[in-house]
């Protein structure tokens, strides 16, 4: 049974910095591409980040280029997004997802995790 679990997500104020981490279980994911999206509340599911399956390739949303860093551990079979100079409106529940196809769009992917919630207070 495949299984993505984050963790991480917590309150923070302003400016200050969380780091997300998604362990992926029930296969290997070595040859799919990982990737972040989040939910605000009242909002739709909107792209975060993704890191190719060898990780020489990432991609961001552009609210978050330059602040957040995603990473993987292939052999750990483990996915990261570290978060810095965070905003109110970074504020959403943060899923995991993998995917076989490079993309933004959420249909593209095929297992996500149950999410954590990041808050960040002004």
């Amino acid at each position: 049974q495949v299984q993505l679990v984050e963790s991480g997500g917590g309150l923070v104020q302003a400016g200050g910095s969380l780091r997300l981490s998604c362990v992926a279980s029930g296969r290997t994911f070595s040859r799919y591409h990982m990737g972040w999206f989040r939910r605000a509340p009242g909002k739709e599911r909107e792209f975060v980040a993704v890191i190719s399956w060898s990780g020489g390739n990432t991609d961001y949303a552009d609210s978050v280029k330059g602040r957040f860093t995603i990473s993987r551990d292939n052999a750990k079979n483990t996915l990261d997004l570290q978060m810095n100079n965070l905003k109110p409106e970074d504020t959403a529940v943060y899923y995991c997802t993998v995917a076989k196809r490079w993309s933004r769009v959420s249909y593209e992917y095929d297992y996500w995790g149950r999410g954590t919630q990041v808050t960040v207070s002004s």
